[in-house]
């Protein structure tokens, strides 16, 4: 029987455990949303991880939904990846970069005055996060079929721009209610074109992006997250077992690193049909202890255990884990914000030394 602290392949990645870090914005992208020190120090202070998966990563400035947020389509931002990536392997750690475009969760204050796009001119319920004075979501600018075609090359260079940074490979975000996940659901998307209607439609361009990535990188090299039953951001199907399902076997045919499934637990819950359909490497997130993770890997479920809220507290959570210390506790006031507080600031059982000053 496996533990969560014996290697796993995936794909062309070696991972010396199977604790993963999740995905995490955190909004502290220097100047331009180029990673800085602060950054460098944060991500290097947590390469015990298995895998360490990036905060969401735009891949164009048409992409950003949220102030403080990095981004990979400038030569500055390789280069600020660059030192990121550097600490990490020098402490033997595994880092991937997670590509992103939120699609219609943005404002135009953060796109120059620019209406944010989406498959279809459908406004999500809700404020857009972090901007003052408060506002509602605007209803989004329904994308043109040859629009659709120039962001798949712009998750086509921004996987280029990944490899140039020194990553071990990269997922595409496509879960959260963000742009790939508005194509799949048929409660954001009433396209009449391709990438509309049936579930195979929805899905294309999901899967263009993974095979443009694929393209750069190995398949072994590339993941997908999603988020099938969280409904985050005004998501909803008519028929999310039959969407997933497609979704899980098209991507296995792809022989992709993994994927990673973010859902509640429970008898509703599609991973393990999605994992059965997949045939390769799954991360599980959602709330997870350690007993509760390691049930997961016991009952073949998942073969990997994201944390989140965990990671962000305890820099060592992999020795904390396994030696069975206790935690830190998160201090949700700084999950985001700006400088070390609550960053790079929470301790770890013994010194880690990343050569790394913050700011």
């Amino acid at each position: 029987m496996v533990n969560l602290f014996e290697p796993v392949q995936f794909g062309n990645i070696s991972l010396s455990n199977r604790i993963i870090m999740s995905p995490l914005t955190r909004t502290r992208a220097g100047e331009n949303r180029t990673p800085d020190d602060l950054v460098r120090l944060y991500y290097c202070q947590r390469a015990d991880a298995g895998l360490i998966l990036t905060e969401a990563t735009s891949i164009t400035a048409q992409g950003v939904g949220y102030p403080g947020t990095a981004g990979i389509w400038t030569k500055e931002h390789i280069e600020g990846w660059k030192r990121v990536t550097e600490a990490v392997h020098k402490r033997g750690g595994k880092i991937v970069l997670q590509l992103w475009h939120v699609g219609r969760i943005s404002d135009p204050e953060l796109l120059n005055g620019e209406i944010p796009v989406a498959p279809s001119a459908i406004a999500p319920q809700g404020q857009v996060a972090l901007l003052r004075p408060k506002r509602d979501y605007v209803v989004p600018r329904a994308l043109q079929t040859s629009e659709v075609a120039d962001i798949v090359q712009d998750f086509a260079q921004a996987a280029r721009n990944a490899k140039e940074a020194g990553f071990d490979g990269v997922e595409v975000h496509a879960a959260n209610g963000f742009l790939i996940d508005q194509f799949l659901h048929d409660g954001s998307n009433q396209r009449t074109d391709q990438y509309g209607g049936s579930i195979e439609n929805r899905a294309r361009f999901l899967l263009e992006v993974v095979d443009a990535c694929c393209a750069i990188w190995s398949s072994g090299r590339v993941g997908v997250h999603l988020s099938p039953r969280v409904g985050i951001h005004s998501m909803h199907d008519s028929d999310p077992a039959a969407l997933f399902s497609y979704v899980a076997e098209q991507l296995g045919k792809r022989n992709l690193a993994f994927m990673f499934i973010r859902e509640p637990e429970g008898p509703e819950a599609l991973a393990p049909k999605m994992k059965q359909l997949f045939g390769g490497p799954v991360i599980i997130n959602g709330d997870y202890t350690l007993e509760t993770a390691q049930r997961v890997i016991d009952r073949g479920d998942g073969d990997a255990v994201a944390f989140g809220r965990l990671f962000i507290a305890n820099p060592d959570l992999v020795a904390r884990l396994k030696g069975g210390h206790g935690f830190n506790e998160p201090d949700p006031t700084t999950y985001y914000g700006q400088g070390a507080q609550g960053y790079t600031d929470y301790p770890s059982l013994s010194p880690v030394d990343c050569e790394a000053t913050e700011g």
